[in-house]
């Protein structure tokens, strides 16, 4: 039987401001190298067209701010759909029970945000993906892991390596909430993976360090768990 890989992909990473191809091509042939062994299921975030369709809601209330950034995750995983050259007639999944089907008949399967609820983003999606099937978390994101500030504004971050469930939520829980935040995980997500002790990997954008987590080598990212 195959290994399922949950993996909750950055907005961040696929479109940055222009889609990032390099990083994809690398991703895509990782990815599909590994369906030997592997089915995954890639919940994709909104990056930058996320951001722009809510900028440009800023006058309108949050609930539809957070439609808006729905779409974008869509589109995106619509996108990574035919960048991978599946069916481009077939439709992304929209649900979470259409995930569960899709899984059972293909090696990989992409998905945005799969309903609107209040403080969420696609981590979240993917953290619930990551409890139904009692499988690890696997974040991938712009940066390498946590840091105790933001790297990329601060050249003296230092680099977290492993933190306890409770006291990554209690930095995730020190954000406020806002649609098309930024951050390694959202707040809902982070108290997911505490109440349901789910171990959660967050890389960065390396591909050859998501290959040698998903052939158990060595890899530098931070691991929630404890």
């Amino acid at each position: 039987m195959k290994k399922l890989v949950v993996i909750s992909l950055g907005g961040s990473i696929i479109i940055p401001d222009d889609v990032d191809k390099e990083f994809l091509e690398k991703f895509k042939k990782i990815v599909l190298k590994n369906t030997n062994k592997c089915k995954f299921i890639i919940v994709c975030g909104g990056g930058s067209l996320a951001r722009k369709y809510i900028a440009a809601l800023k006058d309108k209330p949050q609930i539809i701010q957070g439609i808006a950034g729905i779409s974008a995750t869509r589109n995106n995983a619509k996108f990574m759909s035919l960048f991978f050259g599946q069916d481009p007639e077939k439709e992304i999944p929209k649900k979470f029970n259409e995930v569960k089907e899709l899984i059972k008949k293909q090696d990989v399967v992409f998905c945005g945000g799969l309903e609107l609820k209040p403080h969420q983003t696609t981590d979240t999606n993917a953290a619930d993906l990551a409890i139904a099937f009692k499988v690890p978390f696997i974040n991938l994101t712009n940066v390498q892991g946590l840091y105790d500030k933001n790297p990329r504004k601060n050249k003296d971050a230092k680099f977290i390596p492993q933190i306890s469930w409770k006291e990554f939520h209690k930095i995730a829980n020190s954000i406020k909430f806002k649609p098309g935040q930024h951050f390694v995980l959202d707040q809902e997500a982070s108290e997911i993976i505490m109440k349901h002790k789910i171990t959660t990997y967050i890389l960065g954008k390396n591909a050859k360090n998501l290959e040698n987590f998903l052939k158990r080598k060595s890899f530098k990212g931070t691991v929630i768990e404890g």
